[in-house]
């Protein structure tokens, strides 16, 4: 037998070199790769340059794996939400625009910075209803104000006539074909939450939390007694983890048996910190306070009244939203959509425009 431990032998194999008894170990030095920036990501080239197939554009990015990346992380998901569900409860529906396709069109322009709505005529050309297009679907044509429905995996192509498809979207400084989300930019901090905690399942999945060398060098130990050692150390991953081991060793010497830490999870993962910094950026990208996301805070003088920052979180976020959405209604020609006024903690109204209503002039209303 060669003296090469097997991991080595494996490895020279796997080369394509023969495994020799006298083979020298040789040493290989390697270094990883530097952290990339968002700029030289090769998934990211096509956002300089729209590109298109001769009858539709191509998004900037994947339209897929925006959609995928909706449920990354429960911080992006909450603040998401959020914005919907205040454009749902003060949306008033009309016999144009259903609730249910409103809200499929809000969430596809908050989740993935691009939303459309058909306008889909009665036998007289007039407008009978607005019926939602999914954005990861919907492409911009080639021919002026034409869209196309297309769905690769099942194969399906569908040109819209022209002029009946409305795009609501949110501005990008680089072409204007598209729109691209606002919280890109914690694009990166959510994947790195998400493999934070992956990493930290994997570990407790695994059954490695024996991370240790049992190193023995007592002389008492015969081979019985090993093999029933390594049997337990066995034994002691997957269901059932943490394990107690006993060795017994009746007049053997001090350090015969030793535990080498690899590793400590809890020193080096900094699992808290990669989850609190990451969540900071997503916050941050979404300009959402806190509380309104159920964050629970650390320090004793908490974040304040949340209706006092659902209110100013309304006008300085929610506001702008609706005042673009309205554009469809001159783009359909009808009073298409409009939304409830929004009464504040204080007795304000917020209008949906912007206006701000004292509370003297209110009447006393109360929040739809």
């Amino acid at each position: 037998m060669s003296d090469a431990p097997s991991t080595e032998l494996a490895l020279i194999e796997q080369e394509g070199e023969p495994a020799r008894a006298d083979a020298p170990l040789r040493g290989d030095v390697f270094t990883f790769g530097d952290a990339e920036s968002v700029l030289d990501r090769r998934e990211l080239s096509a956002y300089f340059e729209v590109w298109h197939n001769g009858r539709w554009y191509e998004p900037p990015l994947p339209m897929g794996r925006l959609a995928q990346v909706f449920n990354v992380s429960p911080y992006h998901r909450s603040a998401v939400a959020l914005r919907v569900n205040l454009l749902v409860q003060q949306m008033v529906a009309t016999r144009w625009l259903s609730g249910d396709d409103f809200e499929r069109f809000a969430l596809d322009f908050v989740q993935m910075g691009n939303a459309y709505l058909e306008n889909v005529p009665n036998l007289s050309g007039r407008i009978a209803a607005a019926k939602h297009s999914p954005a990861v679907h919907t492409r911009a044509g080639v021919a002026a104000d034409t869209f196309w429905f297309v769905n690769m995996g099942l194969g399906q192509e569908h040109q819209f006539a022209p002029g009946r498809v409305f795009h609501l979207m949110q501005p990008d400084v680089a072409q204007e074909i598209y729109g691209l989300p606002e919280w890109l930019s914690a694009l990166q901090s959510a994947l790195l939450s998400e493999n934070a905690t992956l990493f930290r399942r994997r570990y407790y999945l695994n059954g490695n939390h024996a991370g240790f060398i049992l190193y023995i060098n007592e002389q008492l130990f015969d081979q019985e007694t090993v093999d029933s050692i390594s049997a337990k150390m066995r034994d002691s991953k997957g269901a059932g983890n943490f394990k107690n081991l006993l060795i017994y060793a009746p007049g053997g010497k001090k350090d015969g048996v030793q535990i080498l830490p690899i590793g400590s999870i809890t020193a080096h993962d900094e699992f808290t910190a990669v989850k609190g910094i990451s969540r900071d950026d997503m916050l941050a990208a979404h300009r959402t306070p806190p509380p309104l996301i159920g964050i629970i805070p650390q320090n004793s003088g908490g974040f304040g009244k949340v209706s006092e920052a659902l209110d100013t979180f309304y006008l300085t976020e929610i506001i702008p939203i609706i005042r673009r959405m309205l554009r469809m209604n001159d783009w359909f020609g009808v009073p298409l959509l409009s939304f409830r006024d929004w009464t504040c903690a204080d007795g304000r109204l917020i209008q949906q425009d912007g206006t701000i209503v004292p509370a003297a002039s209110a009447g006393g209303a109360r929040r739809a």
